[in-house]
């Protein structure tokens, strides 16, 4: 008789059971992996993945990634490192950076760094020249007297997040490499929080802030647009149609915000 959630041990998984082979007619397309449909999927993917391929899948993903990029500090093997790599797919970052050693404890990563796109770097030093290579801003997290709260920090959309080790936080090459350091917040009697757990609240704010300039933005737009004349068609997405009403013969236009492609 199969496992029930209640049986699983501690540190234990409960087996993703996911789908079986495809029946029979395949569904066609270059995304499907033979292998899959004729024996099943058992992989840890969402079901609009189901069957495809791994390329597939980092493929689609690479049409939707947010600006943000996450990095992480690797000088004593931290398993949490894991965790933050399944953060980091959850939000589905531009990439990820590993700073130090190039080995790393995958476990807790789920296999999911096989959807990312995982940098090496010798050093802070050297992630800060990448960094400045693509216009990007390297932000340390960290608890240190003079950084600034990660909640009332302006975020740009693109740059890097750099996290320090479990208990030694950001090392001194990683503080000087930083053109600042945020802090998380806290509100117990404890002067830091788990690595994994500060990712996702750094994926969190990042993505809160980038959705609120969105509406910002969007707003300003359409302001702008019905000052001139135009009627706006209500929007909760990250462009608006418009129309001229000098121009009613024609289809309404699809105006982007300008701080999204």
């Amino acid at each position: 008789m199969p496992n029930t959630p209640a049986d699983i041990g501690p540190g234990e998984f409960y087996p993703v059971v996911g789908v079986g082979p495809h029946p029979q007619p395949w569904p066609t397309g270059d995304q499907y992996d033979p292998e899959l449909l004729a024996n099943g999927d058992r992989r840890n993917v969402l079901d609009h993945y189901r069957y495809w391929t791994v390329a597939a899948i980092v493929a689609d993903l690479n049409t939707k990634r947010h600006g943000l990029q996450i990095a992480i500090e690797n000088w004593q093997h931290d398993l949490n490192i894991g965790s933050i790599v399944r953060t980091a797919n959850a939000f589905n970052v531009s990439a990820v950076h590993i700073v130090g050693k190039r080995d790393w404890n995958k476990r807790g990563a789920m296999v999911t760094d096989r959807y990312l796109h995982v940098h090496h770097h010798e050093d802070a030093a050297a992630l800060r020249r990448w960094a400045d290579d693509r216009g990007l801003e390297l932000i340390g997290v960290d608890n240190l007297p003079g950084s600034v709260p990660l909640e009332t920090a302006v975020l740009p959309e693109r740059c890097v997040l750099l996290l320090g080790q479990e208990g030694d936080g950001l090392s001194a090459d990683a503080r000087d490499s930083c053109a600042r350091v945020l802090a998380i917040a806290q509100y117990g009697s404890t002067r830091s929080i788990n690595a994994g757990a500060a990712a996702a609240m750094d994926d969190r704010e990042h993505f809160e802030a980038t959705r609120q300039a969105v509406m910002r933005s969007r707003e300003q737009l359409t302001a702008s647009l019905a000052s001139m004349g135009f009627e706006v068609l209500p929007s909760a997405a990250n462009f608006v149609f418009a129309r001229h009403p000098d121009r009613s013969d024609r289809t309404p236009g699809r105006h982007r915000h300008p701080d999204r492609p």
